[in-house]
């Protein structure tokens, strides 16, 4: 079904089309059939819209983007990674001006670190840097890089505030936090030194660390977790730390643990 631009386009060429046959046929008495036939375009440049050519252009030929099922899909994975980058985007500028609730913006925030964990994961060969990817298509998101790659949980878990958090449940958090430290530096322990084996850990421990309010926004263990998320988030999946990032980042985790406890009794807990 062609569109009214698509219509008016091709109604046009053929009948100046006609009247130029006519016009050559009449002045310059030569046969019809040997009057060359150049590009119609010529003639209809001036009544034609920059969108009505390019109608009838994409109407006369078809543009293929992919070969094979395989390439199919990896411009699909892009075009959704490109997609949660932008949406990440959007959502973080609507939360600082609060167009947003925090409530609704926190779903939603987490809804697209999940899927764009996700998503990273599959296209880990040949996406293998976010950033690259970001700058090779010119996005200029840098919300949605510190959010997604960076950070990696809502601003609202970042700042929870006091007053949103029980002794109960803050509690349960204190548990949480000090298991996934000793998660965290049991694995070094084991060697256990890919990137794809410590981020995950170490984004949990930078997750429960933001959830304690008590916590202030530069205690040394989210600074530091943060540094080295954002470090490993540079590298491949496959990558492994070497024997000094490993001893270092031990020696953090071990420091910030520290910290942490010292910090409880301070807070009444």
């Amino acid at each position: 079904m062609l569109s009214w631009e698509q219509s008016l386009a091709r109604a046009k060429l053929e009948n100046m089309e006609k009247l130029r046959r006519w016009v050559i046929h009449r002045v310059k008495k030569v046969p019809f059939a040997r009057v060359p036939c150049s590009s119609p375009f010529r003639i209809l440049e001036p009544w034609l819209t920059d969108t009505a050519k390019i109608h009838y252009y994409t109407s006369q030929m078809e543009v293929k983007l992919w070969n094979d099922k395989r390439e199919r899909e990896m411009y699909e994975n892009f075009a959704e990674l490109f997609a949660i980058i932008k949406a990440t985007e959007k959502l973080e500028k609507a939360y600082v001006r609060d167009i947003i609730p925090s409530s609704e913006y926190e779903v939603e925030c987490q809804k697209l670190i999940a899927h764009f964990k996700t998503l990273s994961f599959t296209l880990k060969d040949t996406v293998p840097s976010v950033e690259r990817f970001h700058d090779t298509y010119k996005m200029d998101c840098p919300a949605a890089l510190n959010r997604l790659v960076t950070s990696g949980v809502p601003a609202t878990v970042e700042h929870r505030a006091a007053s949103a958090m029980s002794s109960s449940a803050s509690a349960s958090i204190v548990a949480e936090c000090v298991q996934n430290f000793i998660t965290a530096m049991d694995s070094l322990k084991l060697n256990m030194v890919a990137v794809d084996q410590v981020h995950p850990l170490l984004s949990d421990l930078s997750a429960s660390l933001n959830k304690l309010s008590i916590l202030p926004p530069d205690f040394e263990g989210k600074t530091k977790m943060r540094e080295w998320i954002g470090r490993l988030a540079k590298m491949g999946a496959a990558d492994e730390l070497t024997e000094q990032q490993a001893r270092q980042l031990h020696f953090d985790l071990e420091s910030s643990y520290n910290s942490f406890m010292a910090a409880l009794p301070s807070a009444g807990t």
